[in-house]
């Protein structure tokens, strides 16, 4: 059996959450109440419920000379899939982290790019040069 994610976060809006994923990220809807939404991340379960204003300490850590935000979430997708994805989001004049790849020429190279949603969570796009090496050193 393939093993997904499920994750539950809260959020200001359901309407706008709703629009971002969807429209602007290309996920697809699950179920959904007023006061909820589901949302289909490449078949992996993220749960949105409307609250108050929350507030995280999300201090950021440098990583290969990036500074990148220790508080985020992410996907990762094939090649094909990343770049389609990336490029949406550039020619939506979205505030797009610019790509970078990590690791070069070593295990676990990867491309990544941030991008945050309307709750002000950092949404991390990962696409490795090998899949096999996501979780070797």
């Amino acid at each position: 059996m393939e093993t997904l994610f499920h994750m539950s976060l809260p959020c200001l809006s359901v309407k706008e959450t709703k629009n971002f994923y969807v429209n602007n990220i290309g996920a697809s809807l699950g179920r959904s109440a007023q006061t909820w939404v589901d949302i289909n991340l490449f078949g992996h379960q993220i749960t949105f419920i409307k609250a108050d204003k929350f507030n995280f300490n999300s201090p950021n850590y440098v990583f290969e000379g990036h500074i990148l935000p220790s508080f985020h979430f992410g996907i990762i997708i094939n090649e094909d899939t990343w770049k389609s994805i990336y490029e949406k989001l550039k020619e939506s004049n979205l505030n797009v982290v610019n790509k970078t790849t990590f690791l070069q020429e070593k295990s676990g190279e990867h491309s990544s790019f941030f991008i945050k949603d309307p709750n002000d969570y950092m949404l991390e796009f990962k696409n490795f040069k090998n899949s096999d090496t996501i979780f070797k050193s």
